[in-house]
């Protein structure tokens, strides 16, 4: 397993996974021109981290902005954690949200009724 520290341009955010720590952080807009070709990377490591998870997972998702296709490999990104939680792992989401964006908050609550993890929402000024 790689870390993986990729800068946020206008249109991709600011990722990072450090599998040692069980830390993931997406940060910024998501509206790249291929999300599935920009989310590859890090749904890899995380598909190998499955095999040796740290105890607790944290995620920190805060995007002002996402795309139908960049929802979809959040979505998928999710779903491996859920594998974990499902195994007995602490997995925890923080879904960090403009306190008037309800697209946003509600995106956050929709992948957590579909997937029935721990999310923690957070609004911010």
């Amino acid at each position: 397993m790689n870390n993986i520290n990729i800068k946020a341009t206008q249109s991709t955010p600011a990722v990072s996974f450090i599998p040692s720590e069980g830390k993931i952080e997406i940060i910024g807009r998501s509206i790249p021109e291929n999300a599935i070709e920009f989310y590859e990377e890090l749904l890899n490591q995380i598909e190998a981290y499955l095999i040796k998870p740290h105890k607790l997972t944290e995620v920190t998702i805060q995007l002002d902005y996402f795309n139908s296709s960049s929802s979809v490999s959040i979505l998928n990104m999710l779903k491996l954690l859920k594998q974990l939680y499902g195994n007995g792992f602490e997995v925890n989401v923080k879904w960090i949200y403009e306190e008037d964006d309800d697209d946003i908050l509600n995106a956050g609550k929709n992948y957590q009724t579909i997937l029935n993890i721990p999310f923690q929402f957070i609004a911010i000024q």
